[in-house]
């Protein structure tokens, strides 16, 4: 029940907030505004929620510290899709023609704001610390990155390979972030710089969902093993790659700070009884 009281509300303005966004994509600014306004109203009605259904203050969104979490995240989100994208490139399977579009990533900012900061406080505010506290970071680990995989099949041009992919690094790596640093900020971040880079660097597709006007006019070709395909970069090997690194990192910062939580005793012993039924 907490998990549905949690996430529901969250939900409900992602719906609604992304309803809009689509309305006015042809206007970046608007689509700025009402991005942005999405991303704060989301955080705003996670932290009531929290505050109503545990009881205890939402020290995961507390706002102080939040922008340099959020600039580290954004550091680490921008990194890690340049080194992909530069590991495509250097496979001659990228190229840049030239300048792209100045307005486009106007919105794309708003845009991609409003989608990380959601998805976050869905998937890794709600999903993996509720899952999280009856199993352990493992289970949780586990679970919701195959729940963060199934939810990009909704994308216009998914694949079951883009899925596997981004449940492999991305709800890997998300859900390793927070664990390391029991804050929403720095997987925020981190979601946030890499659709950014993305999109509105880079030009390339974001999880099926087709093509973006970016600051640089760029081509993609080759196999999709490579590229990633129409799914974009996120289905490339070196993007796998790179996410499963960045995930042992975090797990590593995560278990030196003693943030793993380890399978409940109550979970072994009903596992335990099950199997022995």
């Amino acid at each position: 029940m907490r998990l549905l009281k949690q996430l529901l509300p969250v939900m409900v303005v992602a719906f609604v907030g992304g309803q809009v966004v689509a309305t006015v994509q042809d206007n970046a600014v608007l689509c700025l505004v009402v991005g942005l306004a999405s991303a704060v109203l989301s955080v705003f009605v996670y932290a009531k929620v929290v505050r109503w259904s545990e009881r205890r203050q939402p020290v995961e969104v507390a706002l102080k510290g939040a922008a340099a979490r959020v600039g580290l995240g954004v550091l680490i989100g921008v990194a890690w899709f340049s080194a992909v994208i530069g590991n495509i490139a250097f496979n001659g399977d990228y190229r840049v023609d030239g300048f792209g579009s100045v307005t486009g990533p106007v919105g794309l900012f708003g845009f991609m704001a409003a989608a990380a900061v959601t998805e976050e406080l869905m998937f890794r505010g709600v999903l993996f610390r509720i899952i999280e506290g009856r199993t352990g970071t493992w289970v949780a680990l586990v679970v919701t990155s195959v729940l963060f995989g199934a939810y990009h099949l909704l994308n216009p041009d998914a694949t079951l390979w883009g899925a596997i992919a981004i449940a492999v690094e991305a709800g890997g790596t998300l859900a390793a972030a927070y664990a390391a640093t029991r804050n929403l900020w720095v997987p925020i971040g981190v979601h946030f710089g890499w659709n950014f880079a993305e999109a509105a660097i880079f030009g390339t597709e974001v999880s099926g969902n087709g093509s973006n006007d970016g600051l640089l006019s760029s081509v993609t070709s080759g196999p999709a093993l490579i590229t990633g395909g129409q799914f974009g970069p996120e289905a490339s090997g070196s993007a796998v790659t790179f996410g499963v690194v960045l995930t042992i990192v975090f797990l590593l910062v995560a278990r030196r700070r003693g943030n793993l939580v380890p399978l409940r005793r109550s979970a072994r012993d009903a596992t335990t009884a099950t199997v022995a039924q």
